[in-house]
């Protein structure tokens, strides 16, 4: 009985763990694009982000991190004999992986709040892909234990990485074509007036 509830709340965890490290970086992204405003629009904006980043962060975030964490050793005490198996050290490695990203969303938070930060919205967008690669290889790992199609995984995650890459680069240019031609419009209406 032990186990089920661990898993029940460990799945639990990961979800708000996942939800608030989606939302995180978003929020990063909207922070850094906060800059191109005017003031005071520019001070408001990232005054009420910085609130919010900080309240995803402690609130949502963090406490997930460690409900997932605190449950999956609460699982492994019931069944120490997969410490052997080799699928959970590869999903191990990646559950660190994940963690180190966590921190160093922390770390970028205060980054933001300090004005230091040097990431650009797009490269945000990227580092934002990161724990999408993660979960697909931590849930597939979880699923297929030790039989995991390896071959046609790692095409997935190749895949996966490349559709990501294209999807940054094809809204990137949609941003520039639609700010480009609201500038062409805002440059007419003075014509059109005279």
């Amino acid at each position: 009985m032990a186990y089920s509830w661990f898993k029940a709340f460990h799945i639990i965890g990961i979800v708000v763990w996942f939800a608030g490290l989606f939302y995180l970086v978003r929020l990063f992204i909207y922070h850094v694009e906060a800059n191109q405003e005017p003031e005071p629009a520019r001070t408001i904006l990232k005054n009420q982000y910085q609130i919010m980043e900080k309240r995803l962060y402690n609130i949502i975030t963090t406490p997930g991190m460690l409900v997932t964490v605190a449950m999956a050793i609460g699982l492994l005490s019931t069944e120490p004999e997969v410490l052997k198996e080799g699928w959970l050290h590869f999903k191990l490695l990646f559950v660190v992986l994940l963690l180190g990203y966590h921190h160093y969303c922390g770390r970028l938070m205060k980054k933001l709040a300090a004005d230091e930060c040097r990431w650009s919205g797009q490269q945000l967008r990227a580092l934002n892909e990161a724990p999408t690669v993660m979960l697909v290889v931590i849930v597939m790992l979880a699923v297929f234990k030790n039989n995991l199609p390896t071959d046609l995984t790692a095409w997935l995650i190749f895949a996966l990485i490349i559709l990501m890459a294209v999807t940054i680069q094809l809204y990137a240019r949609k941003r520039r074509l639609d700010k480009e031609k609201l500038t062409a419009q805002i440059g007419q209406v003075p014509q059109e007036q005279s």
